[in-house]
């Protein structure tokens, strides 16, 4: 089968590959029928990701049918549609048992990382009964492309602010985690979502989606602190969504969350980050930090069917895996309004 391989020079290219084998009996194999291309995959290739191995294919994001299951794999069987959670975790070890499946002691960021992973014809799932969920008939393959990582991560960040109802949320970023935060935002009751991005854009493309109340291009506001306290009262966000991973964006959030705010990091940095505590005292900040925290995959997969989020408008380009380093190219720099870049099967 063809898969894209990551090499320890930062290159990446199309290969042969064997197709993949049930190893454990919760395993399964599952052909891929749409994948993309994610951020931290470039971070793989810059060499920001340490545990990351070379030589594997990359990718974490996709969905696709059950075509094997391993003997112990339940729920779960050949021909099922099934969208796939981008951390691997066995649900029984001390951290799984307390929902901290990032830090799962036989698992965790291991697809497109540490082994092979779905920008590939078919992949082999790990824990596939803890990582793979079911895709209802009424949701398309376009709309559960996200739902184990961008999603997720959207939602865990809204979520790690604790928002009330009526609160204003502000969100750094407004690329694919972001436009996902800003949704989840609303949905733990949020009154005001504030976008911020120095891309406009994708602020264009939340206002159209209409994901957010009010839109701030730090190139254009130079005084980003005091337009947002200008649309709170005065006060600053309660709780800010840091989706972004800039150079200075998390300086821009602790100085934009109102006193006793959340700050929610669930941006991935490239590099170490500094917080600078004697400017900040004072305002009593909650900084909560996390990768993707993917434990809401069917809750997930219910908002997606009843309509209450919907992810299909973030794919902006798609072509078969043939073409997947133009891919690559256009998505790493964002070229041609590129929002996510969608994966279809590889063409013979």
């Amino acid at each position: 089968m063809k898969a894209y391989i990551w090499h320890q020079d930062g290159t990446a290219g199309l290969a042969e590959r064997p197709m993949p084998e049930i190893r454990h009996p919760r395993d399964a194999i599952v052909r891929v029928t749409l994948s993309t291309i994610c951020t931290s995959d470039l971070h793989i290739l810059h060499g920001a990701v340490p545990r990351a191995v070379p030589e594997t294919a990359l990718g974490h994001e996709f969905v696709g049918e059950i075509v094997e299951t391993g003997g112990d794999v339940r729920g779960l069987a050949p021909g099922d549609r099934v969208a796939a959670n981008c951390i691997t975790f066995c649900g029984e070890c001390w951290f799984c048992r307390r929902g901290y499946i990032n830090n799962c002691e036989k698992g965790g960021w291991e697809l497109g990382c540490r082994i092979d992973g779905c920008q590939a014809e078919y992949v082999r799932v790990p824990f596939a009964d803890m990582g793979l969920t079911k895709i209802p008939d009424s949701v398309t393959d376009e709309n559960a492309l996200f739902l184990g990582d961008i999603l997720a991560s959207g939602y865990f960040g809204a979520e790690l602010c604790a928002l009330k109802p009526g609160d204003t949320a502000a969100v750094i970023g407004a690329g694919p985690v972001g436009l996902c935060a800003m949704q989840a935002a609303r949905l733990f009751g949020a009154a005001k979502v504030i976008a911020i991005d120095i891309d406009q854009s994708r602020l264009d493309l939340a206002k159209w989606e209409g994901l957010a109340d009010v839109f701030l291009n730090p190139l254009e506001t130079p005084d980003l602190e005091g337009a947002v306290k200008a649309v709170t009262h005065g006060r600053g966000a309660d709780g800010v969504i840091e989706a972004a991973g800039g150079e200075d964006t998390l300086q821009t959030a602790w100085k934009i969350a109102r006193p006793n705010a959340v700050v929610a990091l669930v941006a991935m940095y490239e590099k170490d980050q500094v917080l600078p505590l004697p400017s900040m005292y004072g305002k009593n900040l909650i900084f909560k930090t996390g990768g993707v925290d993917a434990t809401r995959s069917e809750e997930l997969m219910a908002l997606l069917e009843s309509g209450r989020i919907r992810t299909d408008f973030l794919i902006t380009h798609r072509a078969p895996l043939n073409d997947i380093a133009e891919g690559y190219r256009v998505f790493a720099n964002k070229l041609d309004g590129c929002v996510k870049w969608a994966v279809t099967p590889y063409v013979r």
